[in-house]
């Protein structure tokens, strides 16, 4: 993937690591547009970078999904580089008389269903351009789940699993195919984590994705050295004791 000259459809773009890579983006020289649910944070962001563009987008509709691409794709045919990286991480209590699946299902819809269904829409004219790519944010619980999250990791292994069957069907194609699986960072994703001195500063982060994002040529899975803990723990022989170590406390 180059660093520069390509117009980038950032889901999730109004905070945490998406809202980061945008602005980092950006600075190289990069088309952004980024999508979120709130417009106020849209303008918010758009307003701080010149050129950027946002959009509303419920990535939970799918007739929203294809209305939006066909939108996209007709306001900006230069569009090659879709980042799937919009995700919720609700704690869910499995142990309740009374089991609410409502936040599993909404994980679902949008960790999951929400990147498989955008990739698809967009995928046709992807593969038209010369050059692009489809880049999805897993995270290292994808590998080693965190117990009180348990759909967030299962939708996280599954678009790891995703993600290497589009590359492997993609190979021929025009369509570079990457995965980003960040470690715990310092977001909103869950209450207390921006604060959480156990997490990878956000800016940390970025700046070591960028790094690797700038080898040539581009690696299809972008991994800091921190998330290794749990990207290798199965590989190195230590899945049981990570696991342990993840969930002590919980």
């Amino acid at each position: 993937m180059n660093e520069s000259g390509n117009t980038i459809l950032v889901t999730g773009g109004t905070s945490g690591i998406g809202r980061a890579l945008a602005h980092e983006f950006h600075a190289l020289d990069n088309r952004v547009i980024v999508t979120g649910r709130r417009k106020a944070l849209l303008d918010e962001v758009t307003a701080a970078h010149p050129g950027m563009v946002g959009y509303v987008l419920d990535v939970d509709d799918p007739t929203a999904i294809r209305d939006f691409a066909t939108m996209a794709t007709s306001k900006h045919p230069d569009l090659n580089v879709l980042l799937n990286n919009a995700g919720i991480m609700p704690i869910e209590d499995l142990t309740a008389d009374v089991v609410d699946v409502s936040a599993a299902e909404a994980v679902i819809a949008t960790n999951l269903l929400a990147p498989i269904r955008l990739t698809a829409a967009l995928l046709p004219h992807l593969r038209r351009r010369a050059r692009s790519a489809v880049i999805n944010v897993s995270s290292g619980l994808a590998f080693v789940p965190l117990a009180i999250t348990p759909t967030y990791n299962a939708t996280k292994a599954a678009i790891h699993s995703y993600t290497m069957s589009l590359r492997r069907q993609l190979r021929e194609t025009s369509v570079e195919v990457i995965e980003i699986v960040p470690p715990g960072v310092q977001t909103d994703l869950m209450p207390g984590m921006a604060d959480n001195p156990n997490m990878m500063p956000l800016h940390e982060f970025i700046a070591e994705t960028m790094a690797v994002f700038r080898q040539k040529p581009t690696p299809s899975e972008i991994k800091v050295k921190t998330v290794g803990f749990l990207r290798d723990a199965e590989a190195e022989g230590r899945f049981e004791r990570t696991f342990e170590t993840l969930n002590g406390s919980h």
